[in-house]
């Protein structure tokens, strides 16, 4: 029983090499008859085999002429084929049949190999929506059970044990393990986790038992938005396609037009016999037909998105790879962007008797009660060292925070702050603190009863390979790079000294990123711009390709870009500009090697120089070509 099952779904997932092999079959066994002189018999294989190889593309080419009231590649080549049959029959040279079921096959056999080639494509892609499981295993009052990813609820608590793929987004509650983000993020090594950090659908589990806490909907998780923009993606043609199917459309109504002409004209012209002239007319419409044409760029494009989504850059559509490509000016924003959007201890300087970790365990005692971005990024530091948690800690906004440790009052704030409690700020820090506040640093002050022990920089991370990729950038040839940030002048031009940009822009509300935008527009025509947050989202969608951070990033910022970087890793974008200036280039190829063979095709016609069944080879040659150059992409 298995037999018949398997060869029944073997015949449903092959249907067209089924079809073009049965029709290699019928026409072999038709031409063989012929040639016996059996006619009786070489009739009856023949129709055959023409209807099995050629129904897919007849059923098609009616459909779009009766629904769509248009002429399409596989009505031309039907006709091709019946036409030849036709005068064959006519002139009882039963030779023309054979060449009109060669055509059929031919093209039953490029359809075939295309459709293999596309689905590669199609399977590179799908193969993100594999990465979830339909299951989650769910803590219900305190027995595992488990139930389908879309019942899931927010702050539902779910176990993944060693080696499961993560079923949706959270937060762990408990465990420690590595996972690979690789298929989501494009990072290729695994990433250490445990309580507190965010997981993504998707993921690999490594060594260690987790216990997750769903933080928002399974639908909304990150992998499932990458799905649906690939799914977007794919329906969703370029413009260079759009002008290749509109042309495509009139160019089939020259063909059909220039085809009845032939077949009509070179007798009273030219002298030609009927059957020379009908035969060249037919074999016109088939080297004539635009097929290459239109393979020379959905297969190349499909195959850049799903190159940059296993590297972690989602193309939302093949426009953005194509206009990525042309880029000449780019614009970053700094917070969460040029850097991490996290401020951490960039500095600790102690006065002569007491050390840093002194300076830095004083300050935490206080901090450890606070829950400012600075005073955890001071806890964070000092997570290795020993301290007590002061009490009595009265916080006081934009000042600072005191409090009561080992029996001595704690003071940290900044120096006004700081100040009121000490008997005077000692100069030489005082100088070092304004050099800090010029680089865009905050600094505070650290102090007990009253003597100053240091002070302490912060500063905002800036991302380790974000000055590789400004470097890299200027050497691919973009000729404007740019800083837009609503943050102060000092601290905006100290991380673009940092990261090498030149030009900033600083102080700016959402509306004036969106003027600049247009400015480096009128100048420079194609600008990306790159960001994160809400703030962003206005430059973002003003911009001929918005680029947000994918982790970091907010949902209207993800919402509102064109290309999304999954790991927030900034050297993808060099990675996106060469992918997309590489398929500019195969699309470029692909189309003067469609125009190159029709051309010498038509020629080779006129001049009598081949025959249908070569032309139907060169024609159908060059359409796998320009299919199988697209797929270059795909490495």
């Amino acid at each position: 029983m298995l037999y018949p099952q398997r060869l029944g779904q073997f015949t449903r997932e092959h249907a067209d090499t089924v079809a073009a092999l049965l029709c290699g079959f019928l026409l072999f066994l038709g031409w063989f008859a012929l040639h016996l002189g059996w006619l009786g018999l070489a009739f009856l294989l023949l129709p055959a085999a023409y209807i099995i190889g050629g129904y897919e593309s007849a059923r098609e080419g009616l459909t779009t002429l009766f629904k769509e009231k248009e002429l399409d590649v596989d009505l031309l080549m039907i006709v091709a084929a019946i036409g030849a049959a036709s005068l064959g029959l006519w002139r009882r040279e039963y030779h023309l049949i054979i060449d009109g079921a060669i055509l059929i096959l031919i093209f039953a056999i490029s359809g075939a190999l295309e459709g293999y080639a596309m689905a590669r494509t199609e399977r590179s892609i799908r193969s993100l929506m594999s990465l979830t499981p339909d299951t989650a295993r769910v803590l219900h009052q305190g027995r595992e059970e488990e139930i389908p990813i879309n019942q899931l609820k927010v702050g539902d608590e779910i176990v993944v044990k060693p080696g499961e793929l993560i079923p949706t987004d959270g937060i762990i509650l408990s465990g420690y393990s590595t996972l690979n983000q690789a298929a989501i993020t494009g990072e290729s090594l695994p990433v250490e986790k445990t309580v507190g950090a965010e997981v993504f659908a998707g993921t690999l589990n490594g060594y260690g038992a987790l216990q997750i806490k769903v933080h928002k909907p399974a639908q909304s998780s990150l992998i499932q938005r990458v799905i649906r923009l690939v799914e977007q993606a794919q329906t969703e043609a370029p413009p260079s396609q759009e002008f290749i199917d509109r042309f495509e459309k009139g160019y089939a109504k020259v063909i059909v037009v220039a085809g009845i002409l032939l077949a009509t004209l070179p007798p009273f012209l030219w002298g030609w016999d009927w059957e020379t002239t009908i035969y060249r007319a037919l074999t016109f419409l088939v080297v004539a037909s635009p097929c290459a044409l239109m393979a020379a760029i959905m297969p190349t494009l499909l195959s850049g998105i799903a190159n940059g989504a296993r590297q972690g850059i989602l193309f939302k559509n093949g426009a953005q790879l194509e206009k990525i490509g042309k880029v000449r000016a780019i614009a970053f924003d700094k917070t969460g962007t040029l850097t991490t959007g996290q401020v951490q201890v960039f500095q600790i300087i102690s006065v002569s008797e007491y050390t840093t970790d002194d300076v830095l365990k004083t300050a935490a005692s206080v901090e450890s009660s606070s829950e400012h971005p600075i005073g955890k990024a001071i806890v964070q530091a000092a997570r290795d060292l020993n301290w007590i948690s002061a009490i009595e800690v009265q916080a006081l906004p934009g000042q600072g925070i005191i409090g009561i440790a080992q029996e001595q009052q704690v003071i940290v704030g900044n120096a006004i702050f700081v100040q009121q409690y000490v008997t005077n700020l000692p100069e030489e820090l005082q100088e070092l603190v304004q050099s800090w506040e010029q680089e865009g640093k905050t600094v505070v002050w650290v102090a007990r009863g009253a003597e100053v022990m240091g002070v302490i920089a912060i500063a905002d991370e800036v991302r380790s390979q974000a000055a590789a990729t400004i470097t890299r950038l200027k050497k691919l040839g973009v000729e404007q790079i740019v800083m837009l940030t609503g943050d102060n002048q000092e601290t905006a031009h100290s991380v673009a000294k940092a990261v090498g940009i030149d030009r900033v822009y600083a102080q700016l509300l959402p509306e004036d990123k969106l003027d600049v935008i247009r400015r480096l527009q009128q100048q420079y025509q194609t600008v990306a711009m790159v960001g994160d947050g809400i703030n962003d989202a206005p430059a973002l969608a003003q911009a001929s390709v918005g680029i947000a951070m994918g982790v970091s990033g907010s949902d209207v910022a993800l919402e509102t870009a064109d290309i999304v970087l999954m790991a927030d890793r900034l050297e993808k974008i060099a990675v996106a500009i060469h992918l997309g200036r590489r398929s500019q280039l195969i699309v470029k190829q692909n189309i003067v090697v469609a125009l190159g063979f029709i051309i010498l095709l038509i020629l080779g016609n006129f001049l009598g120089n081949i025959n249908l069944p070569i032309g139907v080879i060169g024609h159908e040659g060059s359409t796998v070509l320009v299919t199988l150059s697209g797929l270059r992409l795909l490495k």
